[in-house]
């Protein structure tokens, strides 16, 4: 029998730990001395000592238990801070939540004098040879570009096709290290290439354009050029001219040039968490600490997660490889060239909660394990491996990826600001990774990514995802790829494979990933996009606001008790057998199906708010007993969509806490925005006289004979445009007075269609209209 620790012992024990961890407190700040004793009144000046101050004597090893404090200030970094395998145990927090900042820049001392034009020039005296990015007073400043940064300009912040043309490069006398940013051809993500000179007057030589895994040619429009000289043109803009040493810069107006401070970015990363396979590094916690200015690395994203569309690069502000038990809580990440927290490789149990991500070049939080853990590993889209040759053991190979960690309460927002293949929290290889009370919003692709079906088990939940897809297309605020060992492109190999076999599909995706009870929003794409073979699925008690569901390929989704605001679900491509089941949903449309045969094990009992929408799913054959209900909702201005007639579901529906998403800290509550209220579309065209605000544009109904007259038609039908933006000359642009007639090649003849049309193409991040203007038809895209 085992024997009962008296309590007074345990009281004692717990009473030494505390005595212990108080002996081992060590201060830090920017005015302190390493050669001082580290106590609150005599404290270091960099975490590198501190750390060495608490090596056992004589062993080579950090002490357990140890809590390094960080005083108020900014701390700027040589070089990152590496804690290695030896350390357990060790605390790095501020002393002060928020007022203690680990800076991987270099501040500048800088003597202005006034160049030309405006511009001021500063001769650089301190041996930095390159100036990757530049920060003043704290605001991040604009490299000089082509064309020049307009706030809310998207994609990019402002693009132009000619941003390089040969009329473009003639002007530039040498543009050697620009680059130039571009969206993938297919508005899947960004591109970057360094242009390493010129090869003529009118043309250049660039290399680049590695950074996403599925290859194609720059886009012709969505792009732009900086770090060339001669576009130093407007306030704000700076440049470093390597060969003089000198920098150049024009002050914003009612800016001081002399009392501006200026941070060079200088680093990649400010920690590193690491320790090895045989030996990881553990209780490691990272608390109340900003981390500021770590460089661009775009030119380095070049390795390929699986056959997903994205590559990375395997660096960030904190980067942890090799650990369990590691707590990063309520820091602050911002103006950040890169990724805010990489969870690379092995690791076990990392929480990263309650943390701001904001102002980021590229991703907030990744997971993401090594490719040896997989079976037959693919790397590019096409390729595939022999049936023969498919291992059939389920799950991981090994343990090389993160497993049961958690990103909680964490507010993302303004991120990708560089590389638009990026997300607010990225999962790939992986297993039970659970995302919960996150709030993330105004990011240019997915708020939410999980690159594979490797290893599934991850809990998607009360989560606030809003104002994604903004500068890409054919996306989704959560997005999925399935492209796992079985899978191939072609599908009539693969739907005789997995006919064959139907066991392959969950060798990698075995366990049950759930998404549930979030708030979901997606400007061009879909709110849940479950691409290319995503299988073993639970979606349920989602609010989508926008985008609806959209499910391509795979197997074992179950799609319940979601409400689609203005949507429904996008079928792509079913298998026959795929076992997928959508029931007790709420529909605002009728299904929008791609090449699908076969509605897999039960499409039905669901709530349709028009009777047409159900009358055209049930011409397909499904939702024989689904219903239709005039709902009503309790304060949809106020994103509650609460049904207070709830008995004319019958029972088909059941109502979702709609007090639930986002996060959930104080502080990070007071900062996070809400997504705006979109109009009910089916209560909005009710009166057919109604003036309908359609994004930048006001349309209506043709109703009087008179506006019938005016536009010279033949009949009632479209919808007339009474107001729209500036026009800047552009014909082929949507202008006053024109009638839409088609919406991507489909009829519009009322309000009504155009809205629900559009709905149903906006994942194209573009449309093609055809109008009527000046009595005849023509075709304008926008």
């Amino acid at each position: 029998m085992m024997r009962k620790t008296p309590l007074l012992l345990i009281f004692i024990s717990f009473f030494s730990a505390g005595l212990l961890a108080q002996e081992h407190k060590i201060y830090i700040s920017p005015t302190g001395n390493d050669h001082q004793k580290g106590d609150m009144y005599h404290p270091l000046q960099s975490i590198t000592a501190a750390l060495e101050r608490v090596k056992a004597p004589g062993q080579g090893r950090y002490d357990h238990g140890v809590t390094i404090i960080l005083k108020d200030g900014t701390y700027y970094l040589d070089k990152a801070i590496t804690i290695d395998n030896r350390a357990q145990g060790i605390t790095i927090k501020a002393e002060h939540e928020g007022r203690a900042t680990l800076s991987a820049g270099i501040p500048l001392q800088l003597t202005w004098e006034l160049y030309r034009d405006g511009i001021w020039k500063a001769a650089i005296k301190q041996g930095i040879t390159e100036i990757p990015s530049l920060y003043g007073n704290d605001s991040l400043l604009t490299l000089a570009r082509y064309p020049n940064y307009q706030a809310g300009i998207l994609p990019f912040g402002g693009y132009d096709k000619d941003a390089l043309s040969s009329q473009k490069i003639k002007t530039w006398k040498d543009p050697g290290g620009a680059y130039l940013h571009a969206l993938h051809s297919g508005r899947w993500g960004g591109m970057h290439f360094e242009i390493t000179g010129k090869v003529t007057d009118t043309s250049v030589s660039m290399i680049g354009g590695w950074q996403n895994n599925r290859p194609s040619k720059p886009h012709p429009l969505f792009r732009y050029v900086e770090n060339i000289k001669e576009e130093l043109d407007v306030p704000g803009e700076w440049f470093f001219d390597k060969n003089e040493s000198m920098l150049y810069y024009i002050p914003k107006q009612g800016e001081n040039i002399h009392n501006i401070h200026f941070i060079a970015g200088h680093l990649e990363s400010c920690l590193h968490l690491e320790g090895t396979g045989a030996q990881p590094l553990s209780n490691i916690h990272i608390e109340g600490i900003q981390f500021k200015h770590t460089v661009p690395t775009f030119m380095k994203t070049e390795e390929p997660l699986m056959r997903s569309d994205w590559k990375v690069y395997r660096q960030a502000a904190i980067y942890i490889s090799h650990t369990q038990n590691v707590l990063i809580a309520n820091n602050a990440f911002s103006m950040l060239g890169g990724n805010g927290i990489f969870v690379s490789y092995k690791n076990k149990n990392v929480v990263i909660k309650d943390n701001l991500l904001e102002k980021l070049g590229a991703s907030a939080i990744l997971f993401v394990g090594g490719p040896d853990a997989v079976y037959n590993p693919l790397y590019n889209y096409g390729d595939t491996v022999n049936s023969s040759l498919i291992n059939r053991t389920p799950g991981p190979k090994n343990d090389n990826y993160p497993v049961d960690c958690i990103a909680s309460g964490n507010l993302i927002h303004d991120i990708g600001l560089i590389e638009k293949q990026s997300a607010g929290v990225q999962i790939q290889i992986a297993s039970r990774i659970s995302v919960l009370h996150n709030s993330i919003y105004d990011v240019p692709r997915a708020g939410i990514n999980i690159g594979d079906g490797a290893f599934g088990g991850h809990d998607i939940a009360y989560n606030d995802v809003f104002n994604t897809v903004l500068e890409t297309s054919d996306h989704g605020a959560f997005n999925s790829w399935g492209r796992d060992r079985y899978w191939q492109a072609n599908r009539a190999k693969m739907n005789a494979l997995v006919a064959a076999e139907p066991g392959l599909i969950l060798l990698d995706a075995y366990q049950v990933t759930k998404i549930h009870d979030n708030r979901f929003q997606c400007e061009h794409g879909w709110d849940i996009d479950l691409d290319d073979g995503s299988s073993n699925y639970n979606i349920y008690n989602n609010l989508c606001l926008s985008g609806g569901i959209k499910l391509r390929e795979g197997f074992h989704r179950k799609v319940r008790n979601n409400i689609l605001v203005n949507n429904s679900l996008h079928p792509h491509v079913w298998f026959k057998h795929s076992e997928d089941t959508v029931q007790n949903n709420v529909l605002m449309t009728a299904f929008s199906p791609i090449q699908v045969a076969d509605f897999g094990d039960q499409v039905d009992n669901n709530v349709f708010i028009t009777e047409k929408s159900l009358q055209k799913n049930q011409a397909l054959g499904i939702d024989n007993h689904s219903v239709f209900a005039a709902l009503r909702f309790k304060a949809p201005a106020e994103l509650d969509y609460t049904i207070t007639n709830i008995d004319a579901a019958k029972g088909k529906f059941s109502n979702i806490p709609m007090q639930q998403f986002g996060v959930t800290k104080t502080f990070l509550k007071n900062l996070a925005l809400k997504p705006s209220t979109p109009l009910l579309i089916s209560q909005e065209v009710e009166d057919k006289q109604k003036v309908i605000h359609w994004g930048k544009y006001q349309i209506k109904n043709i109703t009087t004979l008179g506006e019938q007259s005016a536009t010279g038609l033949a009949d009632m039908n479209g919808v007339l445009i009474i107001k729209a933006p500036q026009q800047n000359g552009n014909y082929k642009t949507l202008q006053v007075n024109d009638v839409i007639l088609k919406l991507d090649h489909e009829p519009v003849q009322n309000v009504e269609d155009l809205l629900m049309i559009e709905r149903k193409h906006r994942w194209k991040g573009h449309h093609q209209f055809t109008v009527w203007r000046d009595q005849k038809e023509i075709l304008v895209t926008n």
